[in-house]
């Protein structure tokens, strides 16, 4: 598969939803910000039309025909890291937080604003490009190289999503202090609106993946009635 594209051109986009309106649509929006666009109607061709060109972010319909969503983000994720925004046509929040769970890094329910799609996926892809500069990270064995856009605990490889790397970066920018929600929707999505459980989610997939035991938790705690902090020295949250 290519590789992402980093040299500077258009951001190349698939666009993955079963009804042609809603693609003709999405897909209109994306060409005039300037972006290459691929479409596919089922989770079949989404996996050929990646393979064939591997995109810079993948907009995903989470019902489709055959095979859902979740399982096509399942084996594109597979072949390597892309970022994915969910489409839903369901208020539901079971579907929103199985999206997230699965890895999607943002999710927009149907019925959506054309233009707010297209400003989720500029943030999504701005937050994605590898940083021209930043200082490498590192507490508790965790390290993290903001230009690589690679985290490691103990010097093995952590599988993070994009979402889950900003947040980590974050948390390890600012030890020991405790930040809400709301702060980190601001400061690790860049929004200001959305739904907080993307935020809990998020936190409970990193906390799987850099804890030694995630049900009780040393780096990343819950500060009641505020939200989380993270602590090198790993002491062991108050139960």
């Amino acid at each position: 598969m290519q590789q992402p594209n980093v040299d500077g051109g258009p951001s190349r986009i698939l666009v993955v939803d079963d009804d042609p309106t809603v693609a003709e649509v999405v897909a209109g929006y994306l060409d005039r910000a300037g972006y290459v666009v691929d479409r596919a109607d089922d989770g079949p061709t989404a996996l050929t039309r990646a393979a064939a060109h591997w995109p810079d972010l993948v907009v995903l319909d989470l019902m489709l025909p055959g095979m859902d969503g979740l399982e096509v983000c399942r084996r594109m994720r597979g072949h390597g890291p892309v970022p994915v925004i969910m489409l839903t046509a369901r208020g539901d929040e079971d579907d929103r937080i199985l999206g997230l769970e699965v890895g999607a890094d943002d999710y927009v329910t149907k019925p959506f604003s054309p233009r707010e799609l297209v400003l989720r996926v500029e943030s999504v892809l701005r937050r994605s490009r590898p940083a021209t500069s930043g200082q490498r990270l590192g507490a508790a064995g965790l390290a993290v190289d903001p230009e690589a856009r690679r985290a490691t605990k103990n010097d093995a490889e952590l599988a993070l999503t994009l979402r889950e790397f900003d947040l980590l970066a974050f948390f390890l920018r600012h030890p020991g202090r405790a930040f809400g929600r709301e702060d980190l929707m601001r400061e690790v999505w860049g929004w200001d609106f959305g739904d907080l459980s993307t935020v809990t989610v998020h936190v409970r997939r990193l906390r799987g993946k850099i804890e030694d035991d995630p049900a009780r938790p040393r780096l990343i705690q819950t500060v009641w009635g505020v939200g989380y902090r993270f602590d090198p020295t790993g002491t062991e949250e108050a139960s």
